[in-house]
């Protein structure tokens, strides 16, 4: 049986990460043109706990440590590629702290309050757990796109997502055990079934099932619900949400083959018509060098060998 290869990734400012067995890098391109290397040594906590091991649970952990890990990365290639805005904010830790906190509150307010709030005041489906959780659910996914599909009109986000597919490029290349180069990357597709993106559209369809049940109980202990008990009960339960659609991610990836991982996966590759646009020869490049400065010298025995499901970004 071949070794599993963890690989996985994602786009920042004017560059890419790229995260292998026991570390990661980030490449990022500056103004002049000169690509910047960050590499980190990392250990998953997943690895030496037998509770963050458990199924669920290293999907919690997976996504904790993917976004400590992304807003770092995402930190160092605003420094490096907009090397004069960075330096103008670098002692304005208050004004991130309180614009952290106006993202996080305005998520909850779009992709969950207000679904809520329509399919209780609008559809009148608040005493029905599944109706209300599939409504809310459809809402969900709707606002997701057109999320989407606003910010992708935005220049600074069009380059995001051509770095985006540059990186979903390069794992191609190297999961295929071709050498790796500008010209076969470029062969590959921008979509990849285990794209962050398809990832959330996997954690929308999961809080459909995953909160209809908690209602179900709910309604079960108290005989009533109203929209603040839901989000009582169901803020915290999130990374429950994102544990379960980890593991549905790592199941379709070792049975891609079966109709219906088929079905679940198409979604999310079309997601990834917005997310992700054909790069040029030297976003790719900036992706090779941040894969190949993540593996070292590792990198020419490894291509081609079997992957576990991660998601890549």
């Amino acid at each position: 049986m071949k070794p599993a290869i963890l690989v996985g990734g994602q786009a920042v400012i004017e560059g890419v990460m790229m995260r292998v067995p026991g570390a990661y890098a980030t490449a990022v391109r500056d103004p002049k043109g000169n690509v910047h290397i960050d590499r980190h040594k990392f250990t998953s906590v997943t690895e030496h706990s037998a509770f963050w091991k458990k199924p669920v649970f290293r999907g919690m952990a997976a996504l904790f440590e993917a976004m400590k890990m992304g807003m770092a990365t995402l930190q160092w290639s605003a420094d490096i590629a907009i090397p004069d805005k960075s330096e103008k904010n670098k002692n304005n830790r208050v004004s991130d702290f309180f614009s952290t906190i106006l993202a996080v509150g305005l998520a909850i307010l779009l992709f969950l309050i207000l679904p809520y709030w329509i399919t209780t005041e609008l559809l009148h489906l608040e005493k029905n757990a599944l109706p209300f959780n599939a409504a809310a659910g459809v809402i969900r996914i709707v606002f997701f796109v057109i999320y989407l599909l606003l910010i992708s009109l935005m220049k600074d986000v069009k380059r995001l997502f051509s770095y985006h597919g540059a990186e979903h490029r390069v794992v191609y290349n190297f999961e295929s055990g071709r050498d790796i180069s500008i010209s076969d990357a470029q062969s590959f597709p921008t979509q990849h079934p285990r794209c962050g993106t398809s990832f959330m559209f996997i954690v929308l369809l999961s809080a459909i099932i995953v909160f209809a049940l908690i209602d179900t109980l709910i309604l079960a202990v108290f005989e009533t619900i109203n929209l603040p008990m839901r989000l009582l009960f169901h803020l915290p339960l999130i990374p429950l949400v994102a544990g379960v659609s980890y593991e549905l991610i790592k199941l379709s990836v070792r049975h891609g083959d079966k109709v219906f991982v088929r079905l679940l996966q198409t979604p999310g590759l079309w997601l990834q018509l917005i997310t992700t646009r054909p790069p040029d020869d030297a976003m790719v490049e900036v992706a090779i060098t941040a894969l190949e400065s993540a593996f070292g010298d590792q990198l020419n025995d490894l291509k081609g060998k079997e992957f576990i499901a991660e998601a890549i970004g």
